[in-house]
């Protein structure tokens, strides 16, 4: 069976146990049991994890809410755009040595009332993390794109995590992107 590294924030989280359950005969799908939180959280422990987890196949990876997030009185994202591009490809770089196949999902939206996020700021930051990880050959996951269809359905009532078709929604998603690798 490949191994299956599942990295990122508490989106990653909602989604996790149920691609491990759908993949559960074809694939050993292994996360970290902590939230990968933003960008520098997730460089600084993705060779932790993988050494503890074992050297993985196929990573889906995700992180950017917590990037982008304004928290009052703070005025700039907790990370700048530059800074989030330059983390991410260094965590690229990190997995790409590890000789897997490598997803990367985009940041999920939120609804046009969420509290220190805006869906502009998300898409920009999608918008510069895709054409940099394509052009170091990385498949993209627009999870983005999933949970709009429906964002009502999607957001659970904190206005920032999936509800359970969210998850559903989005495990849909990231099992289509593992199954091309399988």
């Amino acid at each position: 069976m490949k191994r299956v590294l599942l990295l990122g924030d508490s989106i990653r989280m909602g989604y996790e146990p149920l691609v491990r359950e759908a993949l559960n005969e074809t694939a050993e799908v292994v996360a970290p049991e902590e939230n990968g939180r933003f960008a520098k959280h997730t460089l600084w422990g993705v060779n932790l994890w993988i050494r503890d987890l074992g050297k993985p196949d196929i990573v889906h990876w995700n992180n950017g809410l917590w990037d982008l997030h304004h928290e009052a009185p703070m005025v700039e994202a907790l990370t700048s755009l530059e800074e989030y591009l330059e983390t991410l490809k260094r965590t690229a770089n990190e997995l790409q040595r590890t000789g897997a196949n490598i997803i990367f999902a985009t940041t999920t939206p939120v609804p046009a009332d969420a509290i220190g996020r805006s869906n502009a700021e998300i898409d920009l930051y999608n918008a510069a993390a895709v054409k940099l990880l394509e052009s170091l050959g990385i498949q993209i996951n627009d999870l983005n794109a999933a949970i709009k269809e429906d964002l009502a359905l999607h957001i659970c009532e904190d206005r920032l995590h999936l509800s359970e078709r969210g998850n559903r929604r989005c495990a849909e998603k990231v099992i289509e992107h593992i199954h091309k690798f399988l």
